[in-house]
């Protein structure tokens, strides 16, 4: 067995795991890294600091841990939604300050949170603000990473499960057909200045580890998945089934063509990290 492959053959494609990623994530950064880190989060600011957060787990490469998943609806006419935590005052610190923080997300006993967001300068992004108005509907961007979504929408059009519906059958000609179906997109970035960016990926294999699996019940749908799309490395935007991922046999996941990190958007991993906060007011 591989190091490259961590589960038997026997149990098929690697599995959902629940692992925490504590010491060894922050070892990874780097003496440096971790420096800068620490100095970013004790800056004046909302939100931050030690954060558990669910992601596609990171499976090779440099980066230090997975992207942060982000909970999908749907709504009435099929439209795909990234669901934004509950926007509440708490005092800390004698202050009246707003968060976004839903505990025991739909029963699961996990704090979905706005920190999970927090890093690669994300937790700058107008978007992140626990008020943003948005509609957090996923929307497809001015640079589509695929070549279906270049025919079916246009920049700012809303992700339909409709368009979806080959998803057992769809191929760009990388790895294998019939995986799943992806779209590149962004969310909660109308308006904005900066653009968050997401991925999404409808497939049977979502669908099967929901079955088993209460957060992956709770924070998919229709065998759609989504995450924040940023690289945990130096913030590139990676791609699943990118072109040139073979050759590092990441032909079926997702792909960092900056500096090769692989993420796998099938395995759905507990995360533990240290999450920048929001510039102060």
């Amino acid at each position: 067995m591989s190091e490259r492959d961590k589960y038997p053959a026997e149990s098929g494609r690697r599995r959902f795991v629940k692992g925490v990623v504590g010491g060894a994530t922050l070892a990874g950064v780097g003496a440096t890294g971790a420096a800068a880190i620490n100095s970013a989060t004790q800056a004046a600011g909302a939100g931050g600091g030690s954060t558990v957060a669910y992601a596609i787990e990171n499976i090779d490469g440099p980066a230090p841990r997975g992207m942060p998943q982000i909970p999908v609806e749907i709504d009435d006419e099929g439209y795909l939604k990234g669901v934004w935590p509950e926007v509440r005052t708490v005092e800390e610190q004698g202050l009246q300050v707003t968060i976004a923080s839903t505990q025991d997300f739909k029963g699961t006993g996990i704090t979905y949170s706005s920190d999970w967001f927090q890093f690669c300068g994300v937790e700058s992004y107008g978007g992140i603000d626990p008020e943003y108005d948005s509609e957090n509907y996923f929307r497809s961007g001015s640079s589509p990473g695929y070549e279906w979504q270049t025919e079916a929408y246009s920049e700012g059009d809303r992700l339909h499960v409709d368009d979806f519906d080959d998803y057992q059958e769809w191929s760009n000609g990388v790895g294998s057909d019939g995986l799943g179906k992806p779209a590149t997109g962004r969310w909660r970035s109308e308006d904005a200045e900066d653009v968050i960016p997401i991925q999404v990926i409808k497939s049977d294999r979502v669908m099967e580890l929901a079955e088993s699996n209460p957060w992956l019940e709770a924070s998919t749908e229709e065998g759609f998945i989504a995450w924040l799309n940023k690289c945990t490395h130096f913030c590139c935007v990676p791609q699943f089934k990118a072109e040139g991922s073979a050759k590092f046999n990441a032909e079926d996941d997702v792909y960092c063509q900056c500096h090769q990190s692989v993420y796998d958007p099938f395995s759905i991993v507990e995360t533990l990290f240290v999450a920048r906060p929001r510039p102060a007011e």
